[in-house]
C-alpha cells in the first residue's frame, strides 16, 4: 500500500516557506533562493499525493521556481514585473487578493481549527480515579515519565498503545487518566469526527490532529473505536478511506517526531481487536488487554462509584457476584448508581413531589441519606445484565496470547 506523506509534507512546505520569508526579511538573497527552491520541491512531492490538488500544487511548484529564478529581482522589484514576482512567491498580489498558495494554507489551517474546536477536551481524571488495572496504569506512566527525561538516544517512550477489550473495561477512562494527570492536551477521536463525505477531507483532517497535537505538546491522541476507521482493507474498501488509512499509518509512524523530545503518545481502543488492518497493528508496539475486573479490582470500583456514602455491606461477597456475572467497570459503575437510587427512594418516600418546587427552593434542601446495604445491593442485581458470556472472554484472550504484547 502506498503511503500517503500528503499531511506531513504540507507541514515542512509551511515550515520551509517561513524560513524563505526570514531570509527575504535579512536581505540574504542565497538562503532565499535555496529555500524557495525546496518549497518548489515539497510542492511537486505533495503532488504525486494528491490527485484532487495535483494541478495547482505543480502551478505553485512552477511559481517557486520562478521566484528562486529571479531572486535578484524579488529584492530589488524594480528590476523585474513586480506582479509576477509577488503572486510567485505566494503573497498578496497587487490587488491584495490570495493566490491559490495561499488557498492551500488556509485550507489546512480550516482542519487544524476543526480540530482545535471539536476534538480537544479538558481531562480532569486522575489514575487514582480507575480502579484496578495496576501494571497497564504503571506502563503509561513510565511511558509519560521517560519521554520528559534526560536519556540516551536508543532509550524510547511507547509512541503507540493499542488498548483491547470488552466493552466498558475503562479503556477511554486510562487515556483521561493519562492526559488529565500529565495536564497535556487530550484530543479524544471518534469514527464520525474524522469520517467526511467529501472526497479527501478525513485524510486532511487526520494530518491536521497531529500537526495540532505537534503545536499543543504534550499530548495525548486517544483515537476510540479505531477497528470503525481501520478494518481490514478489501475490494470494498472506497480510494477516500484507503487514503485516510495511509494519512494515519504515516502520522502512527511518527518519523516527524525522530530525534524529537515532545510527547506525542497515541492511545487507541478497540472491542474488536481482531477486525483491525494488520498495517495498524504493526504501529501499535504494545497491544494491551483490558480483561474485565477481577476482585480486588471490582471491590476498589465500588467504592470509588460510592464516594461519600457510608457501605454497610459485605463487600467481598458482592465482588464475588460480580466477578461470576461478567460484569465490567461500566457494569459496576450501573450498579452502583442502582443500588443507590434503591437507598434514595427508601429514605425519600415523596422524593418525586419536590418536583413542584423552585430550582433555589431544591438548593436549600437536603436529600436524606443512609449506608447502603446488601438489600440495596441485590435489587440492583435483578436489573443489571452483563451482555457478555465466556466464550467472548476466551476469544479476548486468545487474541491476546497470539497477538498482545
Amino acid at each position: 500500500m502506498e503511503v500517503d506523506l500528503s499531511g506531513a509534507l504540507m507541514s515542512q512546505f509551511k515550515k520551509v516557506k517561513r524560513e524563505y520569508e526570514i531570509a527575504k526579511g535579512k536581505k540574504n538573497e542565497s538562503i532565499a533562493k535555496k529555500k524557495a527552491l525546496e518549497c518548489a520541491k515539497l510542492l511537486r512531492e505533495m503532488a504525486k499525493y494528491d490527485g484532487y490538488s495535483e494541478k495547482r500544487y505543480l502551478e505553485k511548484a512552477k511559481r517557486w521556481e520562478l521566484v528562486a529564478n529571479n531572486i535578484g529581482g524579488v529584492f530589488n522589484p524594480s528590476k523585474t514585473n513586480k506582479y509576477k514576482l509577488t503572486k510567485a512567491s505566494g503573497s498578496p498580489n497587487k490587488t491584495g487578493s490570495k493566490t491559490k498558495g495561499d488557498d492551500v494554507e488556509d485550507e489546512i489551517d480550516r482542519f487544524k481549527n476543526f480540530v482545535k474546536n471539536n476534538l480537544i477536551e479538558k481531562s480532569t481524571i486522575k489514575w487514582e480515579n480507575i480502579g484496578g488495572l495496576e501494571w497497564v496504569k504503571q506502563l503509561m506512566m513510565e511511558t509519560i515519565v521517560i519521554s520528559a527525561l534526560q536519556r540516551p538516544a536508543s532509550i524510547q517512550p511507547w509512541k503507540g498503545i493499542l488498548l483491547f477489550g470488552p466493552p466498558g473495561t475503562g479503556k477511554t477512562l486510562l487515556a483521561s487518566a493519562c492526559a488529565g494527570s500529565l495536564e497535556a492536551t487530550f484530543l479524544n477521536v471518534k469514527a464520525s469526527s474524522v469520517s467526511s463525505k467529501y472526497y479527501g477531507e478525513s485524510s486532511k483532517i487526520v494530518s491536521a490532529l497531529y500537526e495540532v497535537a505537534r503545536e499543543l505538546h504534550p499530548s495525548i491522541v486517544f483515537i476510540d473505536e479505531i477497528d470503525a476507521l481501520t478494518t481490514k482493507r478489501s475490494d470494498g474498501v472506497s480510494e477516500a478511506s484507503r487514503r485516510m488509512l495511509s494519512t494515519l499509518l504515516t502520522e502512527l509512524d511518527g518519523f516527524q517526531d525522530k530525534g524529537s523530545d515532545r510527547l506525542i503518545l497515541t492511545l487507541s481502543a478497540t472491542n474488536t481487536p481482531w477486525d483491525l488492518d494488520e498495517a495498524v497493528l504493526s504501529r501499535f508496539s504494545r497491544r494491551i488487554y483490558i480483561p474485565l475486573p477481577d476482585k480486588d479490582a471490582t471491590k476498589a470500583i465500588i467504592k470509588i462509584n460510592t464516594k461519600g456514602i457510608e457501605l454497610n455491606v459485605d463487600l467481598e461477597e458482592i465482588s464475588e457476584r460480580c466477578v461470576e456475572k461478567l460484569y465490567s467497570g461500566r457494569d459496576l459503575k450501573n450498579l452502583c448508581q442502582d443500588a443507590t437510587w434503591n437507598m434514595i427512594r427508601d429514605v425519600n418516600k415523596d422524593l418525586y413531589k419536590m418536583a413542584n418546587l423552585s430550582y433555589n427552593e431544591l438548593k436549600r434542601r437536603k436529600l436524606k441519606t443512609r449506608p447502603l446495604t446488601n438489600d440495596d445491593f441485590e435489587e440492583a442485581f435483578k436489573k443489571i445484565k452483563s451482555p457478555l458470556t465466556k466464550s467472548e472472554i476466551e476469544k479476548y484472550e486468545r487474541w491476546g496470547e497470539e497477538f498482545g504484547g
